[in-house]
């Protein structure tokens, strides 16, 4: 089995949910592209993070830069923004408000 990847934030839950999104279906965390470092969300990358933020290009859509915190698999950022906010592997319902700040995290 492999590890899960580390989650950096602020009050990380095992789910990913932090002191920021801590809703039931807040459960994913993105692979920021500046620093290749997990997150629950934007805050806690500004909080914590690198402080170089970038977004990732649109040709990079297929790299894998989300974890879903129910079971651990790691998705394309295309698999993710195509999955109907829920996991394609353990169908956990991820927060569909997710969606409104995507341009924080991916070109679009």
């Amino acid at each position: 089995m492999c590890e899960r990847p580390r989650v950096i934030g602020l009050d990380v839950d095992p789910e990913t949910r932090c002191r920021h999104y801590h809703s039931e279906n807040d459960r994913i965390a993105i692979r920021f592209h500046c620093c290749g470092k997990y997150f629950p969300c934007y805050e806690c990358h500004q909080a914590v993070g690198c402080n170089n933020t970038s977004v990732w290009p649109k040709e990079q859509f297929h790299e894998k830069a989300i974890l879903c915190g129910t079971c651990g698999n790691e998705l394309s950022i295309r698999d993710y923004l195509d999955c109907a906010s829920s996991c394609p592997h353990c169908t956990a319902a991820f927060n569909p408000g997710c969606s409104l700040h995507k341009h924080l995290y991916f070109e679009v």
